[in-house]
């Protein structure tokens, strides 16, 4: 029987095939139950090999992984829970050792917790690709990363595409954050949302994410679900977001990168 959280993994599978496949130089595939998409950024995160069934396919997972590995330095295996011994001897295989706790959150629509009469939605606007130059820069200086670090993530037609919105948070005309929403099957998902050190305290991050979720509502969703940092997980947990599952990502040592 299918669960929440079985749904928020097909969820979350689906927004990594859209993105992959319309990023600039990005590449997917399919093995078996195990998927694979390669933005070609410099964040492993986003150059992933997973399964999230409960029962992942070994042997397609070291297919896709070694595919994966031989196209980008930065990569990872993801999986639901806690990796099993298998899991963790394959992906030490290929260099894999580290591991990172990802919490999914979710809540349902009609339990998010909005504030009321606030000034900050009027600072957050959608954005398309015409600016994603824009809203890449402001997405490096949100998550204090390299310029470049994120490539041509979010460019091409990633910004036009349906169910993907992109939005800037703005003050006196620059941009200070940035959210990404992704929508499919009555889901939501709360992507990129992150403010630059200078304008953080203010409201910021909880305005983007209400955006996303707004818009989300709008289009139907009726669930909404996203990984949270350790920062800005009372954040959401103030909106109503509840821990579905703790995902697990295995990443190569910071050294051996």
């Amino acid at each position: 029987m299918s669960t929440t959280a079985d749904r928020l993994a097909t969820a979350y599978s689906d927004a990594i095939e859209t993105l992959c496949r319309v990023t600039p130089k990005g590449w997917y595939a399919e093995r078996g139950t195990a998927r694979a998409g390669v933005t070609r950024t410099g964040v492993a995160s986003l150059n992933g090999v997973f399964d999230l069934t409960t029962d992942p396919d070994l042997g397609s997972l070291d297919e896709l992984a070694t595919e994966v590995r031989a196209q980008v330095p930065h990569w990872s295996i993801i999986v639901r829970g806690e990796p099993s011994a298998g899991i963790a001897d394959l992906a030490a295989r290929h260099g894999l050792t580290e591991r990172s706790a990802l919490p999914l959150l979710a809540c349902a629509t009609d339990d998010i917790v909005f504030r009321t009469g606030s000034t900050q939605q009027t600072l957050v606007r959608r954005v398309g690709a015409a600016e994603s130059d824009t809203y890449t820069a402001a997405f490096a200086e949100s998550f204090e990363a390299p310029v470049g670090a994120f490539g041509s993530l979010m460019g091409g037609a990633v910004l036009d595409t349906d169910g993907v919105t992109g939005y800037l948070a703005e003050e006196s005309g620059r941009p200070v954050g940035t959210g990404l929403g992704m929508r499919a099957h009555g889901v939501v998902g709360v992507f990129n949302i992150g403010v630059v050190p200078s304008a953080r305290g203010r409201g910021l991050g909880r305005a983007l994410t209400e955006a996303v979720l707004r818009d989300g509502i709008a289009a139907g969703a009726d669930i909404a679900y996203l990984h949270s940092s350790p920062m800005g997980r009372p954040l959401y947990e103030s909106m109503g977001f509840t821990l579905v599952q703790n995902w697990t990502m295995l990443t190569a040592r910071a050294s051996e990168a």
